[in-house]
């Protein structure tokens, strides 16, 4: 009966079916602390939640989500509950009821299943067979309750998300949603691709295969047209957070908008999503949103990004003992334009080298070589930049976040660094988990950015170790650390800068930058508080592609705002719109070029064409 429901619904439709949002950010947002058992609000706050509820389903929301998602033994027993796990999901299950039948709406109710919290074997000690009998417990006093399907959502482990499948499949004949989540390079924690994963779950039974949580909607795009591919004749269900989250002020805030969000309705359709909602940082604004979107129509399809055009890479060697070039022409005043590159994937660098050839040619000074904490396996950033001076002889900077590194492996890693001929680092704390896709994921270090940059400038430089033992000679790291010149909190970011430069840092680079003045206005009251900065600052410039590109950007990227001029000038210009990116970056860089010590360019969807246009324009001026 459940199973027949839920798919007159979608044949009934011709466009995406509509789920809720979040549940745990509204509560948050109505004053309930992060650390309390949100599924214990069922027994104590039941108006609160079904508050929530009704919300949903007055800005459309088809099927509402129970407030089950860590109603699970593991979950409940970090909060002493664990007695009480049947009496909060029936609850839960009661509570949504209630507020379906007082809206009068034909809405489904689906019973929110969330990841236990534990980690299986191999990774973790909790069985398969242990993980099986708590999903079944949670599912047990669901399915009892009345729910018409299950929600299993936000789960990062394959294993895992199986043994909740097999539960529900032992247990009732209900249509089962398995949705995961993924990392910002579009894999799961444990690296396991979007084909894959919708493989994997259709095999195990789901009757719909779901990404959520993970990125804004832009990411989720990509990652549900991928598993569309994998599995055609799925259905498939979309969730995407609000943007990427950022911490302010101790508060996490999620940047993309409900009109952000609308932009995307008929996007997720085209790439093969029945059901579309909102996760993490979402509101019933963005559901309605949604709403809004697919009343109005479908809009016109957007043609897809052209590939990057590079050429063949060419050798030319560099002495490994020869002193950082970078260094040597940013002391000596030198306008530095510095251009940033993401290691492989795979074994294959020709396109990587082919790239780093083209950027040399056209005059860059030096290459970036980001280093990604997630859990995705890329090239070592290490060989990278030892590839790029090697094959391509031009200087590479090593990006070398802490996340992830106690302190032997950091300086065993900078040892290595050394060893390969890298002199140029740029120290950064790296992404923090706590407020990314996957808090459970450790993120311990020994060092913060800081004391990394200290214990290079001070100890290796000096040649000593942490300990003071002797590592041979000194170290000659030409040392960086980030910046953000339009921070939202100048205060604090001129105090993060003060401890930057106590510890000894050589340069800066910045997040990228879109209104110059802002930024100029930062190192003005910098200089009337404390005197002028001292350091090189190469500014961040990131090209926009297109109006998409630069909403994604706006909406998405913590730090980054775009003025509507840009937006319009982009639209203006069509299909035109990466040329148009090309234009507004060169004017970008001109406002800052006198007082800026250079720039850092980061393309944009690998585009070193665009890139080397840039690079070379700047040369000729």
């Amino acid at each position: 009966m459940a199973k027949t429901k839920l798919l007159n619904l979608l044949e009934s439709s011709h466009e995406p079916i509509l789920t809720d949002g979040a549940m745990g950010t509204m509560l948050h947002g109505r004053g309930i602390p992060f650390g309390t058992c949100f599924d214990a609000l069922n027994l104590s706050h039941p108006a609160l939640v079904g508050e929530i509820h009704r919300a949903y389903i007055e800005a459309g929301a088809q099927i509402i989500l129970t407030n089950t998602f860590g109603a699970n033994p593991y979950k409940l027993a970090v909060h002493g509950l664990a007695d009480k796990l049947a009496e909060i999901n029936r609850a839960g299950v009661d509570l949504a009821r209630r507020i379906v039948a007082a809206s009068f709406k034909d809405v489904l109710v689906a019973g929110d299943v969330g990841p236990l919290g534990v980690h299986l074997v191999p990774f973790g000690r909790v069985t398969k067979e242990q993980a099986r009998e708590a999903f079944a417990a949670q599912m047990t006093a669901l399915v009892e309750a009345g729910v018409d399907l299950l929600v299993i959502e936000t789960l990062t482990d394959l294993y895992e998300i199986e043994e909740a499948l097999a539960a529900a499949r032992a247990l009732c004949d209900l249509p089962v949603v398995a949705s995961m989540t993924f990392t910002r390079d579009d894999r799961t924690l444990l690296g396991d691709s979007p084909a894959k994963v919708a493989r994997r779950l259709h095999a195990a039974g789901a009757d719909v295969i779901g990404v959520n949580c993970s990125g804004g909607p832009a990411q989720l795009v990509r990652l549900v047209q991928q598993m569309r591919e994998a599995v055609p004749e799925g259905y498939f269900w979309v969730k995407p957070n609000a943007g990427w989250p950022e911490q302010v002020a101790g508060r996490i805030m999620y940047p993309a908008t409900p009109e952000y969000f609308g932009e995307y309705a008929w996007a997720f359709c085209q790439a093969g999503a029945n059901f579309i909602g909102g996760c993490c940082g979402t509101t019933p604004a963005h559901i309605a949103a949604f709403r809004a979107a697919l009343d109005a129509g479908p809009p016109v399809v957007c043609a897809p990004l052209e590939r990057a055009v590079v050429v063949q890479p060419v050798r030319s060697d560099i002495a490994p003992d020869q002193p950082s070039a970078f260094s040597q022409k940013v002391r000596a005043g030198k306008f530095v334009l510095a251009v940033e590159m993401d290691p492989p994937r795979g074994l294959s660098t020709h396109k990587l080298l082919a790239g780093a050839t083209l950027l040399s040619e056209a005059g860059a000074d030096v290459i970036n070589v980001a280093d990604s904490p997630m859990a995705r396996m890329r090239m070592s950033p290490w060989a990278v930049c030892a590839l790029i001076q090697d094959k391509v002889g031009i200087e590479a900077t090593l990006h070398f976040p802490i996340r992830g590194r106690n302190l032997l492996r950091v300086q065993g890693d900078l040892l290595a660094a050394h060893a390969l001929g890298i002199r140029n680092v740029f120290v950064v704390m790296g992404d923090p988990t706590a407020i990314g896709d996957y808090p459970e994921a450790m993120d311990n270090y020994d060092l913060t950015s800081t004391g990394l940059i200290q214990l290079i400038k001070e100890k290796f430089n000096a040649g000593v170790d942490y300990a003071g033992s002797d590592i041979g000679q000194p170290t000659t790291f030409f040392v960086g650390a980030a910046l953000n010149l339009t921070s939202s909190d100048p205060e604090n970011e001129m105090k993060v800068l003060r401890r930057k430069l106590q510890a000894g840092t050589d340069f800066f680079l910045t997040q990228p930058v879109y209104d110059p003045g802002a930024a100029r206005a930062f190192l003005d009251q910098y200089t009337e508080k404390y005197g002028p900065l001292d350091k090189p600052v190469l500014v961040g410039i990131l090209p926009l592609y297109g109006v998409k590109h630069a909403r994604f950007l706006h909406n998405e990227v913590p730090g980054i705002t775009i003025a509507p001029e840009l937006f319009e000038r982009l639209e203006a210009a069509g299909a035109d719109s990466p040329r148009e990116g090309v234009r507004i970056a060169l004017e970008l860089i001109e406002q800052m070029r006198d007082w800026a010590s250079g720039i850092y360019l980061m393309p944009a969807f690998n585009r070193y064409d665009l890139a080397a246009e840039i690079v070379e324009r700047i040369r000729q001026t």
